[in-house]
C-alpha cells in the first residue's frame, strides 16, 4: 500500500488546525481588550499584544504622536488621512492642541527652575481631556497620569480630586490647572487629598483665576501642609492666570493657630478691605429705625469685594435669630451674596417659643441657649404685647439680666441655660472656614464682644453684622429716650470703631 499520498493531507490538517487555533486566540484577545479593558486596537501594535503598563504614551506618542505631532503643526495633514479612532481624534482636536502647547511651555519653565524633572512621578488633578498629561509626556516626564470623574485612557483614569485612588505619599509633583480648584464644591477635601498623596518635599503647582489678596491668603491656609515657594501671574488662554508653586513640608503637623497672637497683627489685606467698607454713621440718627435700615442698602459685603472660593467650609451664625423666617430667611438666604456656596447655618436662640420652627429645617442647627460669657443658668426676661393676636410676633426680644418691666407691657421671666459663646465658636470653626455672624442680643453685645476679643475668637469671624442697643429716641414720644438700655450711641460708635481698628469687618445693623 502506498502511504505517501496521506502525508500531505496530514500536514495540511495540522496547519489548518493550528491556524484556526491562532484565530481563536486572536479573537479572544480582541474581545478581552475591547470589551473588558475598554481599549481600542489602535493603542498597540496589534490587539494580540498588551500595552506595557508603564508605557510612555508619548513614546506611544512617539508612535502615536508621529502622526499627531504632524497634525499639531499642519492643519491639512489629517484631511486626507482615513478616519481615526476616538482617542487620536481627541488629540488632533484644536482645543486639545492649544492646551497641550500651553502646558508644554508651562512645564518646560518648571523643569528649568528645578520643580519638575523627567524622573518625577506626576499627577494632574481634574483634567477632562488630559492635555496637561500629554504635555508632560511629550517633554519627557514619562510617569505621568491624570484623574477625572470620567476616565480617558491611557492619559486619564477615573478618579475624583476629593477622593484619589492612590496611596499616601505617591507623587513627586502634582498639578491642578484650568482653575479647577476654584470650581470645586469641596476645596477643603481637594486640598486634603493633595496633601495626602504628595510626597514630602514634593511640589504642588496650581493655576487659579483668582487674583485678589484675600483669596490668595485663604489658599495658603487651605494648603497648610505646604510652604509657599513662589507665585506669579502668567498669560492664560483668555486671561491672566495666577500660578502658585508650593513644596510639601517634611513633617506635616496640623497647625493649631493661637487666635490671640493672630489678632495682635492684622494683615494689610484685611485692613484694605475694611477701608473699602461703608463709613460708620458718626452722628446719632434722630430716627434710627429708618436710618439704619437705609444704611443696610449701602453695605459693602466682603463676598462682593473678594473671592471666597478657597475656604474649607462656609458658616453663618445668627446670634439672637428669633424665628426661622426672621433674619435667616428674610435677609441671609435672600440677600447675602454667597458666590454659589452652600452655608452651614447655626441659629442661637434662647426663647423656646421659636424652637419648634427649626425642627425640620435642613442645613440649620439650633442652639437653644443664650449666648453668654460663660456656662451658667440665667434669668431671661421677655417683654410682650398681651393684646397681639399672634403670640410669636407680639413677643419682644429676650434679655439677660432683666430690668424692671414697663407698665405698658407685660413681661415673663424664664430660667435658661447660657453658654460660653466664644469657647463654642473656637471649637466649631477654624481659620480655614468662611464665617459670617449676625448678632442681635439686646444689649448683651457689650459683654459678648469684649469676650470674643479677649479670647481671640473674633479673629475667626470674617464678617460681622452687629446691632448695637442704646438709649435711643423713642418712636412714640419725641424728645424722650428709652430707658431700656443703659449705653449711649457714643459707646456704640466706640464699639464699632474699635472692632474695625482691630481688623474686624463689622457693619452697623438694625
Amino acid at each position: 500500500m502506498d502511504h505517501s499520498t496521506g502525508k500531505p493531507g496530514f500536514f495540511r490538517n495540522v496547519l489548518v488546525r493550528l491556524c484556526l487555533f491562532c484565530v481563536v486566540i486572536v479573537c479572544c484577545r480582541f474581545a478581552y481588550v475591547v470589551t473588558l479593558k475598554g481599549e481600542t486596537c489602535d493603542l498597540g501594535d496589534f490587539c494580540f499584544f498588551s500595552l506595557p503598563e508603564n508605557l510612555n504614551v508619548i513614546s506611544g506618542v512617539g508612535q502615536l504622536a508621529g502622526s499627531v505631532s504632524a497634525v499639531m503643526t499642519t492643519e491639512t495633514a489629517g484631511k486626507s488621512a482615513p478616519a481615526k479612532p476616538k482617542l487620536p481624534d481627541l488629540w488632533a482636536n484644536k482645543d486639545f492642541q492649544k492646551s497641550a502647547q500651553f502646558y508644554s511651555s508651562v512645564f518646560e519653565d518648571l523643569v528649568a527652575e528645578g520643580f519638575l524633572n523627567p524622573n518625577s512621578k506626576t499627577l494632574c488633578v481634574e483634567t477632562p481631556m488630559g492635555a496637561d498629561v500629554f504635555a508632560l509626556r511629550e517633554i519627557g516626564v514619562a510617569d505621568s497620569v491624570g484623574i477625572y470623574k470620567k476616565g480617558s485612557k491611557p492619559l486619564v483614569i477615573t478618579g475624583k480630586a476629593v477622593k484619589q485612588p492612590f496611596e499616601d505619599d505617591t507623587f513627586d509633583f502634582i498639578f491642578s490647572g484650568a482653575g479647577m480648584i476654584d470650581k470645586s464644591l469641596k476645596p477643603g477635601d481637594f486640598a486634603a487629598e493633595i496633601c495626602r498623596t504628595l510626597k514630602p518635599e514634593g511640589f504642588l503647582v496650581v493655576h487659579t483665576g483668582s487674583n485678589d489678596t484675600y483669596s490668595f491668603n485663604s489658599f495658603l491656609h487651605l494648603f497648610n501642609c505646604c510652604t509657599l515657594i513662589k507665585s506669579r501671574n502668567i498669560d492664560g488662554f483668555d486671561s491672566t492666570i495666577r500660578e502658585i508653586v508650593m513644596k510639601k513640608d517634611v513633617f506635616v503637623e496640623e497647625k493649631v493657630s493661637d487666635s490671640k497672637n493672630n489678632c495682635r497683627h492684622v494683615p494689610d489685606y484685611k485692613m484694605k478691605l475694611i477701608k473699602k467698607a461703608e463709613p460708620l454713621i458718626k452722628e446719632e440718627p434722630k430716627k434710627p429705625w429708618i436710618t439704619l435700615k437705609k444704611n443696610a442698602q449701602s453695605i459693602k459685603y466682603l463676598s462682593s469685594m473678594a473671592d471666597i472660593s478657597f475656604k474649607q467650609r462656609y458658616v453663618y451664625v445668627d446670634v439672637g435669630s428669633r424665628s426661622y423666617g426672621s433674619s435667616i430667611v428674610s435677609w441671609f438666604k435672600k440677600q447675602y451674596p454667597k458666590q454659589n456656596k452652600t452655608f452651614e447655618i447655626y441659629a442661637v436662640e434662647a426663647d423656646k417659643t421659636f424652637h419648634g420652627q427649626y425642627k425640620e429645617k435642613k442645613g440649620v442647627t439650633l442652639l437653644p441657649y443664650a449666648a453668654w460669657v460663660k456656662n451658667e443658668t440665667l434669668s431671661f426676661e421677655i417683654n410682650q404685647d398681651p393684646g397681639h393676636k399672634d403670640v410669636a410676633k407680639g413677643r419682644g426680644m429676650g434679655r439677660i439680666q432683666p430690668v424692671e418691666s414697663s407698665s405698658e407691657s407685660a413681661s415673663e421671666v424664664d430660667v435658661i441655660q447660657g453658654f460660653d459663646f466664644a469657647e463654642w465658636l473656637m471649637s466649631a470653626v477654624s481659620e480655614k472656614d468662611y464665617v459670617v455672624m449676625k448678632m442681635d442680643v439686646e444689649g448683651t453685645e457689650f459683654d459678648l464682644i469684649p469676650r470674643l476679643i479677649e479670647t481671640g475668637a473674633i479673629c475667626l469671624i470674617d464678617e460681622v453684622f452687629l446691632e448695637c442697643h442704646y438709649n435711643r429716641w423713642q418712636k412714640c414720644c419725641p424728645g424722650e429716650r428709652s430707658s431700656k438700655y443703659p449705653n449711649t450711641y457714643s459707646q456704640c460708635l466706640d464699639l464699632f470703631t474699635s472692632l474695625r481698628e482691630s481688623g474686624v469687618l463689622v457693619h452697623q445693623w438694625w
